[in-house]
Formats: structure tokens, C-alpha cells, sequence
């Protein structure tokens, strides 16, 4: 819609009626371009898919600058629109490969291979024209004479007559090539504003001035501005003006654009964005900036603004050192505001943490998984690189490098290099990264401190130091009897019944004594926590103590399992939302797959329930005992390896067998049910 006269006079900062812009008559867009060359305009637009950057096979014309300048595109002598003129200026840019024939002679090729070099260059130019809420993209046709095809230098430029856009408004351009050889060129221009809307300082606040006259009614609306797609609303009110309304500094950011319009038909609408070059707008949205964390591998930077950014994981040590980037063997990821993200990461660790770089300063570092796994570990990072030829080489993460092992440097990790390597090697380390190039472990380190400072007590107290340790470990040795083997419980919440015989064993399993983990116990967190999070705390704190995980088998367990390795049917009821064993078997599967479950983990199920052998076979690599007639060696799995004697052992069995009795008759003998009770479901055995 044409702009009236006076209010294009009053926004270009003219005399009324003096408007020395260039005119453009007709409402059809046009092209011209440098002499010698020739150009043309496709009719319609095109889709804007600027597509992958793909290698040139010669020389090819490419965008190398844009240039903008403000014309008029008027249908009648004062009936004129604000438009933008692009000039785009070309450069040739690659090179013919050199034949096969020059390669191996040193001579001219044949001469029929000469021609292209001696050809026109053509190339379709894009122009992609984005003022919210308006899009468009045009093709221009360009072609170079072979007399002006010179590599590396320009050969002029094409010019496109134009795109309309509303005053006050921000036109971002792009310019490239199809096939796209380069990456795009990008230029903002800023129209003019119309002179009712004002923004000046006050204090470290900002204050908008709208000089409109009393009676005038219009609207003001605030808003964040999206590279893509409708702006995010902040407030909008209609007033009477004039009006002067003070922003806090604290609610500034680059994004922050401000229209305003008169409150009648078709009314024009004003459109500024005075906050993006502010250095306390991008301050603000830095400090607003968050770092979530979805699931153990996928996270999110959450921000009002756009703003471009790149990230990487690190590795935080207790004792404030500063956080050690892991690159490499990592890299730094561009990241998109608001998009999930993903690391390719097998564990998650307290101690790794996610550093947010912006113009290669640190703006945002943050541990995302110390929320769900505890406090910083001290735990040492080894770093495996893996050659060719199946060569590896380890290097031990410390504040002054990655110290290789073995090594004989004076460091911490060099001193315990074979002690890492053992612990390496038998499998109490935890992997979080693995590819074809390499590894991340995670290996405990307070055992070796408690050795060290064992050292030191009988270095220098000698006799006493050594009665004060042997008593200090026979209090230890006692504590831990008396507090028992961990134990997690695991298994598939089929029905309330099967819920109630699962906390049956738990009970007699705590009177043992066991410390037993099982999600009936722990609701409250469950809910708060998630089910994955929960699990993962309970099996991180299980197995560094040096517990078990116990992996109770039913025929939904069984169904459930079977849903995840073999894509089979959901199973019904399996949905809980406290259901920890579905939760639990995208973390307990790997350490199946990857041979780490044996002496970590033992599976059982009910006698008349399930047989053995109808336990999924990937879980039978562990024991599996079936309860209670398999009671005693199952028990003695469960146990430290200082167990009972045998006759102790029984007895205990006894114990846990006479405490679960009751609940079995009750799950296969419900009050009220004839003959046999409750029905069985496949793979179950014969009740003998």
C-alpha cells in the first residue's frame, strides 16, 4: 500500500514535498546489470532453499558483495512506495583442473579439451529478502563473456529494482548461488522511521518518547524478534498520546524491537529495534541464558534472542581448578537456541560439564547431570587414543596437561598410572564416550587417596599409627557388616499383587541384613526425580559401593524386554509412570551388550511364575535363580565376598522363605479364588 507523501517526507528527514530518491515507475520488479554482461530476471519468485555448499569443478561465478541503496516505486506522481535496490557484484573464483594428459606428458592436452576454457561462465544468482512478516526470493540469470573471465577477479555486478518494505522495518538480505558453491552473503538494512517514536536514555534505564498529538489514539506493542518465523510478544497497549514509558535496563536485549501505530484503518505501522548494538542488552540475555538438561544425552540452550554460539563438553575436577575442555577428542558444536542437542555420550558423570563459547569468549558453563548424579566426584578422566594398526595410547586428565601412562613424570596420575591401568582393565572404570578414534573412562580415585594417607600415618607414627589402623579397619570391617551389601531391586510393576510380593522379599532381604533400593520405597523421589534420573543415582551408588543389582523377572518383565530387543508389542500396564524397570533398561542393556554386567548383576524370578530359561538369553549371561527354592544361592550372591558359613547361609534362606510364604500363597491364592488361584503366564513352570 503506497505510503502517503507527507509521512515519507517526515520519516526521510526532508522538507515536505522534497523527495530527491530515485523514482521508479511501474509496480514490476526489474534488473540491470555492469556492461559486457547480460542478465534476466525469472517472472515468478522461487522457494528459498539455499541448500548444501557443493565443490566447484572449474571456474564459477560467485556473490562477493552487496550494496543497498533506498529508491521510490511511485504509480502515480505522489502515490509512492519505500523500495530497496541490491546490487550484487561477482567475482570468478576457482580454477580448471589440470588434465590427465598435461599431468603425465607436461604438454597441451587435446586440443578438443580446450574449448570450455575459452566459454562464457553462467551462473543463477539468489535473493532472499526477509521483513517480517513478508518473504521472498528471486532468481536473477547472469552471463559473463569469456573475455571478462578471469580468475580471481571481479567481473561487475547485476542489480535488482527492488523490494518493498514498510517504514521502520529491518530488511535482512541473503544473496548465493544454485548450486550453492560459497557461503551466503547477508547484509541488514534498516528503513527510516517515522519521527513520532523516540528512544533516549534515562539513567541506566531507556526511555521510549511517543510524540503524537493528545487526541491521537494509537498502539504499542513490544516484542522479541525470531531470525524465523512470527516475533515473540511481550506486551502490548493501546494509549492516547503523547506518552513517555520507561523500560528497566534489566529487560533489554539485542531482540527487543518496539512498533507503534495509529488506531486506524490500514494505518502504518513503525517498527525499530534500538537495543541490538547495546553492550547491556547482550549482557542481559547471557545472564537470562539457561542450559537444561533433557534426557542423558540431550540438552537445550534456552534464550529470548538468536544468538551465535558453540559448545563443548569439559571435564571439572573438585578443588576450583578451571574446568579442561574435552578437545579434543570432542569438538565444538555450533548450537541453535531453543533446539534440542545432543552428545554422543554413554554415561552421564557429575563432573562433566557443558561450556556455552560466543565471538570465542565463555559466556555459560554449567554441570547438567550434578543434579541428578550428586556432588563433583573425585574421580580421574583417562583419555584413550586409538592409531592405526590397533594401537592405543591412555593419558590421565590433570590441571597441568593429559599425563601419558605409564609414565614417570612426578604427577598424581603418574604415581597411581598402574593402579589406573588395573582398574582399567578389570572393569570398575566407567566408560562415557566411545568411537572409532577413542575413549572417555571415568576411574575412582579416594580409594588411593585413603592409601596415601594410610602411608603417611605409618611413616610417622609407626607402632601406634599402625595399632590405630588396624583399629580403625576392625571398626570399619564391623560398621559394614553390621550396615550390609547394597542390593537395587528391579522389576516390572505388572499388578498391585505382584507389587506386594516384590516388597515382601525386599523386607526380608533388609533383615538379613541388605540395604535394599527398590522403587516402592521411593515414590516421592521417583516422582520428583523421573524414573531414568532416579535409576541412575541408585545404580551409580549401588555398584561404587560395591553392591549388586538384582534384575526380578516376571512374564510383563520378560514382554517388556522383548518390546526393546526384538520391537515387539508395548505391553499393556507397563506405562506406569513409577515403572523403574523400563526406565532402567536403556542404562542396564549397554553393560549387557558390552560384557559388563557379570558381578554386577543377578536376575531371579518366582518358582510356578516363570522358568529360568524363559529369562530373555542376553540376561541369563548373569545368574539366574529361582525363588525360593534356589534361596541359599542366591543369598550367597547377594553377600560380600566375606560370606557366612553354609550353615549360616541356610538359615538365612529359612528366614527370607518363611517372610515371603505368606505373599506367595496370596499372589497364586487370591481370597476368594477356586482350584488353582491365579493363572500363569508363558514360560512359567509346573509348580513342582
Amino acid at each position: 500500500m503506497p505510503v502517503p507523501w507527507f509521512l515519507l517526507s517526515l520519516a526521510l528527514g526532508r522538507s515536505p514535498m522534497v523527495l530527491p530518491l530515485e523514482r521508479l515507475v511501474g509496480p514490476q520488479d526489474a534488473t540491470h546489470c555492469s556492461p559486457g554482461l547480460s542478465c534476466h530476471l525469472w517472472d515468478n519468485d522461487i522457494l528459498c532453499l539455499p541448500g548444501d555448499i557443493v565443490p566447484a569443478l572449474g571456474p564459477v561465478l560467485v556473490p562477493t558483495h552487496l550494496q543497498t541503496e533506498l529508491v521510490l516505486r511511485c504509480g502515480k506522481e505522489t502515490d509512492c512506495d519505500l523500495c530497496v535496490r541490491v546490487a550484487v557484484h561477482l567475482a570468478v573464483h576457482g580454477h580448471w583442473e589440470e588434465h590427465e594428459d598435461e599431468k603425465k606428458f607436461g604438454g597441451a592436452a587435446d586440443p578438443g579439451l580446450e574449448k570450455p576454457r575459452n566459454a562464457s561462465l553462467q551462473a543463477q544468482v539468489v535473493l532472499s529478502f526477509q521483513a517480517y512478516p513478508t518473504a521472498r526470493c528471486v532468481l536473477l540469470e547472469v552471463q559473463v563473456p569469456a573475455a571478462l573471465v578471469q580468475f580471481g577477479q571481479s567481473v561487475g555486478s547485476v542489480v535488482y529494482d527492488c523490494f518493498e518494505a514498510a517504514l521502520g522495518s529491518e530488511v535482512q538480505i541473503w544473496s548465493y548461488t544454485q548450486p550453492r558453491y560459497e557461503k551466503k552473503l547477508n547484509l541488514t538494512q534498516q528503513l527510516p522511521a517515522l519521527p513520532w517514536l523516540n528512544v533516549s536514555a534515562d539513567g541506566d534505564n531507556a526511555r521510549l518518547v511517543l510524540n503524537v498529538s493528545e487526541e491521537q489514539h494509537f498502539s504499542l506493542f513490544l516484542y522479541w524478534k525470531q531470525v524465523q518465523g512470527p516475533p515473540k510478544p511481550w506486551w502490548q497497549k493501546n494509549l492516547t498520546g503523547p506518552q513517555i514509558i520507561t523500560l528497566n535496563h534489566t529487560d533489554l536485549v539485542p531482540c527487543l524491537c518496539i512498533q507503534v501505530w495509529p488506531l486506524e484503518l490500514d494505518s502504518f505501522r513503525t517498527n525499530i529495534c534500538p537495543f541490538r548494538e547495546d553492550p547491556r542488552a547482550h549482557r542481559n540475555l547471557w545472564r537470562a541464558a539457561r542450559l537444561r538438561l533433557l534426557t542423558l544425552q540431550s540438552w537445550r540452550l534456552e534464550a529470548l534472542c538468536p544468538l551465535p554460539a558453540e559448545a563443548a563438553l569439559c571435564w571439572q575436577a573438585p578443588g576450583g581448578d578451571p574446568c579442561q575442555p574435552l578437545v579434543p577428542p570432542l569438538s565444538w558444536e555450533n548450537i541453535t537456541v531453543n533446539k534440542v542437542l545432543e552428545f554422543p555420550l554413554l554415561e552421564g558423570h557429575p563432573n562433566l560439564c557443558v561450556q556455552v563459547n560466543s565471538w570465542e569468549k565463555l559466556q555459560l558453563q554449567e554441570c547438567l547431570w550434578a543434579d541428578s548424579l550428586g556432588p563433583l566426584n573425585d574421580d580421574v578422566l583417562l583419555l584413550e587414543t586409538r592409531g592405526p594398526q590397533n594401537n592405543r595410547s591412555l593419558c590421565a586428565l590433570e590441571p597441568s596437561g593429559c599425563t601419558s601412562l605409564p609414565s614417570r613424570a612426578s604427577t598424581m596420575a603418574a604415581r597411581l598410572g598402574e593402579y589406573l591401568l588395573q582398574d582399567l582393565q578389570s572393569g570398575q572404570c566407567l566408560q562415557l564416550w566411545n568411537d572409532d578414534l577413542g575413549a572417555l573412562w571415568a576411574c575412582p580415585m579416594d580409594k588411593y587417596s585413603h592409601k596415601r594417607w594410610a602411608l603417611v600415618w605409618l611413616a610417622c607414627l609407626l607402632f601406634a599409627a599402625a595399632l590405630s589402623l588396624f583399629l580403625l579397619l576392625r571398626k570399619d570391617h564391623a560398621k559394614a557388616a553390621a550396615r550390609g551389601r547394597a542390593a537395587l531391586l528391579l522389576y516390572s510393576a505388572d499388578d498391585s499383587s505382584f507389587e506386594r510380593l516384590v516388597g515382601a522379599l525386599a523386607s526380608a532381604l533388609c533383615e538379613l541384613p541388605l540395604r535394599v533400593a527398590v522403587d516402592l520405597w521411593s515414590r516421592r523421589e521417583l516422582s520428583a526425580q523421573g524414573p531414568v534420573a532416579w535409576f541412575h543415582a541408585q545404580r551409580r551408588q549401588t555398584l561404587q559401593e560395591g553392591g549388586m543389582v538384582v534384575l526380578l523377572f516376571s512374564p510383563g518383565a520378560v514382554a517388556l524386554c522383548s518390546e526393546w530387543l526384538q520391537d515387539g508389542v508395548s505391553v499393556p500396564g507397563a506405562n506406569c509412570p513409577h515403572d523403574a524397570f523400563r526406565a532402567s533398561l536403556s542404562c542396564v542393556l549397554p553393560d549387557f551388550l558390552q560384557g559388563r554386567a557379570s558381578g554386577r548383576y543377578v536376575a531371579a524370578c518366582f518358582d510356578r511364575l516363570l522358568r529360568p530359561d524363559a529369562v530373555p538369553a542376553l540376561f541369563r549371561t548373569v545368574p539366574v535363580f529361582s525363588l525360593p527354592s534356589q534361596l541359599p544361592d542366591f543369598l550367597g550372591a547377594l553377600q560380600r565376598p566375606s560370606a557366612p558359613r553354609p550353615r549360616r547361609l541356610r538359615e538365612r534362606a529359612e528366614q527370607v522363605s518363611r517372610a515371603l510364604q505368606p505373599a506367595l500363597e496370596s499372589y497364586f491364592h487370591p481370597p476368594g479364588t477356586p482350584g488353582q488361584g491365579r493363572g500363569v503366564g508363558p514360560g512359567t513352570g509346573d509348580g513342582t
